[in-house]
């Protein structure tokens, strides 16, 4: 790793740490005050929300001005919107608060993907540098909630008083003016070459790519498995009678294969074939969904949920490399923002449908109609290696057949 995609992981992680570290302190904060879990619902939704209709402008900006704007612009947003809940922390203002936050940390994340993957040239070096890239939202999904966390109990008067909030929201908009420090001494890339009569490029025209459409099928599927995972497991251990910590430990397993199995890819990436860890995985998730429901010991469950991680762990970083040598250079971000529009529409849809399919079916239903769909999922993952020939230099604006 060398020191420039260094400091980019470091701004990703300072602007995402930012988001969790709100998305934390937010909903606690609106407990406390005694608002609703239907308020709280809502405004943990806002945090996916607006990135579901800034993706593909964020993207768009992207393309139109490099790296450093962009992250100017969400790191603005971002500090803003936290400070405004340290000084009025009320529940519009929180609202608010999840609103700048999770545009800013989408926004971000699309400029510095789309510098990173136009910054290599060869397929090798694009999923090491995508699985170094991916590490950034595994370290401050620990770091934003764990920050705040502390400034809740420990820097107010009394643990969870109203000081204690105020303090990890100014901390949190803190977090964004690193970011900006890891970054602005990054070189722009030249732009790429436009054809100025050329019309201008619609959302549509990247859909009609069969690989894109099925590259961007895939990854849904394997992003809603992650939701699954996340919705499911509480209520499943809690019909297993586990604790509190007990599903904690769970989760947490999950989330530590999911950045292990990503710290080893850089290693091996030259051995790795993008179309192949995809399928894979998603055949192991499959199978794996199937077997859940089954298990009734902590222990079980939690072997499970390693290996879970350790197969959605190795996906983002194929998806984005293929991503990358299957769309024109100059739409790199717009398809980025393609990309993270349907994963924050799955975040903010698919809870209330499992909600909904868990009622009839009950939780082993879920698993079993999602590990089902994911299972068929596999055809079309496998003919993804149709899109990148192996050991085919990274020839950016090469388009599928």
């Amino acid at each position: 790793m060398n020191a420039e995609l260094a400091r980019l992981i470091a701004s990703q992680i300072c602007i995402h740490a930012c988001m969790t570290g709100v998305r934390l302190a937010a909903p606690l904060l609106a407990l406390r005050e005694g608002y609703s879990a239907i308020a709280v619902g809502i405004l943990l939704a806002l945090f996916a929300l607006m990135q579901v209709f800034l993706a593909l402008p964020a993207g768009r900006f992207a393309d139109r001005h490099g790296v450093r704007l962009p992250v100017r612009l969400s790191v603005t947003v971002a500090a803003l919107g936290a400070l405004a809940a340290a000084i009025w922390p009320i529940y519009p203002v929180l609202c608010l608060s999840a609103l700048t936050s999770g545009a800013a940390a989408g926004s971000a994340v699309i400029a510095l993907q789309r510098h990173v993957g136009r910054a290599v040239h060869s397929t090798q070096a694009l999923r090491r540098v995508f699985s170094w890239l991916a590490l950034g939202p595994a370290i401050s999904n620990f770091i934003g909630p764990f920050a705040a966390g502390l400034m809740i109990d420990h820097a107010g008067l009394v643990a969870g008083d109203t000081r204690g909030y105020r303090l990890a929201f100014l901390l949190m908009a803190v977090l964004p003016l690193l970011a900006w420090w890891c970054v602005h001494g990054v070189k722009e890339l030249p732009p790429p070459a436009r054809d100025p009569a050329a019309a201008k490029p619609r959302a549509w025209d990247l859909l009609r790519e069969p690989m894109f459409r099925r590259l961007l099928m895939v990854n849904w599927f394997l992003s809603s498995c992650w939701d699954v995972h996340t919705f499911v497991v509480p209520i499943l251990g809690h019909e297993r009678g586990l604790s509190a910590s007990l599903i904690g430990t769970i989760l947490g397993a999950f989330a530590i294969a999911a950045a292990a199995v990503r710290l080893v890819l850089p290693l091996v990436a030259d051995r790795l074939r993008e179309w192949a860890v995809i399928t894979g995985a998603m055949a192991c998730t499959a199978l794996l969904f199937a077997l859940y429901p089954l298990l009734s010991s902590a222990g079980a469950m939690m072997a499970c949920s390693v290996a879970l991680g350790f197969a959605l762990g190795s996906v983002q970083p194929m998806v984005m490399s293929m991503l990358h040598q299957i769309t024109p250079e100059a739409r790199h971000g717009e398809a980025l923002g393609l990309r993270l529009m349907t994963i924050n529409a799955s975040s903010v849809s698919m809870p209330m449908l499992f909600g909904a399919l868990g009622t009839v079916t009950g939780v082993a239903g879920v698993f079993w109609l999602v590990g089902a769909v994911v299972g068929l999922g596999t055809r079309p993952a496998w003919q993804l290696r149709a899109a990148v020939l192996p050991g085919e230099a990274h020839a950016p604006g090469r388009q599928s057949e």
